[in-house]
């Protein structure tokens, strides 16, 4: 398989769809098969979607709006980026469920309908990158009922479209569409191993709490008590200001993490409502045994680089490519300029192959040996072997 990356700051979308086609095309030697997209929510998506469309016409185009782009050396907020794929040992294919909010288990057999690995074997690795509208919910489900719709066959790796953390409109992309409360997926056939490696950083830093209720993104209460109320109570406990007209400041330090087979998988609270429920980036379940949970700006980066040398251990010992990153818009507003020694610290690991990625409304990885699920403020590395 072949890999070529692209990025660029032109503002006008359809100039930018012009530069990746044009750059991705050179790289490649040829026209891509697939193209993997991810551009700020500041562009015109339909421009840059049919620009790309009228460049690379036979490829198959897959990918979401974001909050926080990133190739190689370069890294902003306001970029589009692409990571183009060819091969002889290669098949994609593309799949869509358009009303997510509809039944997780529904949407998941709706994009698995068009996946041939699951009756042609001729390629032994089989691999998606899943895009959707987090906003939609069902998110986690989602992953879950993938897994079930496939037989467990494929692996998963992706995110929630993003939209700078405003959380009022993301979408994704499937060729010249752009949509919304939908979910997409590039199915990857392959005759080598991809490897995905996945890590957070996060430790409890509270007494262990049960979520007496929740109502799919609204937690409700914590051992009986209102949601605010525990982490108001903890917020003073630490010496930690927690305004509830304004949270934000004070969660993107202090997430949520679910109790999970020895791990914790991440909930990033967004706001308190008015009857005391705190409202959080993804499901919570009901029952769960949650704790507030810290974590600091090295060990995010010590996160990326377990998550990388993961990714690469699942290639067997073949070289790298190229790579995927995907991580929390949460850790990159939470990390400021130092987010940049995620990207930096994955990159050094990749022996000169080519890092595309972005910041996401979660993650998305479901391979063998890995933490696996929908997650928030959680490294998510992805590496196409050469």
């Amino acid at each position: 398989m072949q890999t070529a990356a692209a990025s660029t700051d032109v503002n006008d979308a359809r100039e930018a769809g012009r530069r990746l086609a044009g750059e991705i095309t050179r790289g490649l030697g040829r026209e891509p098969q697939a193209l993997m997209v991810f551009a700020a929510p500041s562009y015109d998506h339909v421009a840059l979607l049919d620009e790309l469309a009228i460049r690379c016409p036979s490829a198959l185009v897959v990918g979401a709006s974001s909050a926080g782009e990133f190739m190689n050396h370069e890294r902003g907020e306001g970029l589009a980026c692409a990571l183009g794929l060819a091969g002889d040992d290669v098949r994609f294919g593309a799949g869509v469920a358009r009303d997510v909010a509809g039944g997780a288990a529904i949407a998941a057999r709706q994009i698995t309908s068009s996946f041939t690995g699951l009756s042609d074997y001729a390629f032994p690795h089989r691999s998606a990158l899943v895009m959707t509208d987090a906003l939609a919910g069902h998110a986690d489900l989602l992953v879950d009922e993938l897994t079930l719709a496939t037989g467990g066959q494929y692996q998963f790796f992706g995110g929630g479209a993003g939209d700078n953390a405003q959380f009022r409109r993301t979408s994704v992309f499937l060729g010249r569409e752009v949509l919304n409360g939908a979910a997409v997926a590039l199915e990857m056939l392959t005759a080598k191993p991809v490897g995905i490696g996945v890590r957070h950083g996060w430790a409890p830093a509270s007494t262990p709490f049960r979520v007496t209720e929740a109502d799919g993104m609204r937690l409700v209460s914590l051992n009986g008590l209102p949601a605010a109320e525990i982490f108001e109570t903890y917020a003073a406990t630490t010496g930690q200001s927690l305004d509830r007209a304004a949270p934000i400041p004070f969660f993107l330090h202090n997430i949520l993490g679910i109790e999970s087979g020895g791990s914790h998988r991440l909930r990033v609270p967004l706001a308190i409502l008015a009857d005391g429920a705190v409202l959080c980036a993804a499901e919570i379940p009901e029952g769960a045994v949650v704790y507030i949970m810290r974590a600091s700006a090295a060990s995010a980066v010590e996160a990326a680089q377990e998550a990388t040398q993961a990714a690469l251990a699942a290639l067997g010992g073949m070289k790298p490519q190229a790579a995927l990153f995907f991580d929390c818009v949460a850790t990159r507003l939470r990390m400021g300029d130092r987010f940049s020694d995620e990207i930096a610290t994955v990159r050094a690991q990749l022996a000169g192959a080519d890092l595309v990625g972005c910041n996401t409304h979660g993650q998305i990885a479901r391979a063998e040996g890995q933490f696996e699920g929908f997650h928030n403020c959680t490294a998510v590395v992805v590496v196409v072997p050469a």
